[in-house]
């Protein structure tokens, strides 16, 4: 396995199509407190979450020192395309986005 996605329930979801992703950010629609996300983690170690409402975060899992990066506003069409940049291991090509860093 090289990724995997958490829906909307917290379920984990192994390498999914292009499909099952749309499908994946689609439930964003249903987001509550207790499920606010879906998120795309690689083997590398890199996740990236969206929450409804166009939020994204970007963040190395891995490294405990590393500082999370903040899109505001994403498109649903921004978001299936840095999934799918992600889950092909194109992390220099989500990281060149320009992330917000505090």
């Amino acid at each position: 396995m090289t990724y995997f996605m958490y829906d909307i329930t917290g379920s984990p979801v192994e390498e999914p199509d292009a499909e099952a992703v749309r499908t994946i950010v689609a439930g964003l629609s249903e987001a509550d407190d207790e499920h606010p996300d879906v998120s795309l983690t690689h083997q590398s170690g890199w996740s990236l979450s969206a929450y409804a409402g166009g939020l994204l975060l970007w963040e190395n899992l891995e490294d405990d020192k590393g500082v999370p990066g903040v899109i505001e506003k994403a498109s649903t069409e921004d978001v299936l395309r840095l999934f799918a940049l992600l889950a092909d291991g194109r992390t220099d090509d989500v990281e060149s986005e320009g992330w917000r860093r505090e």
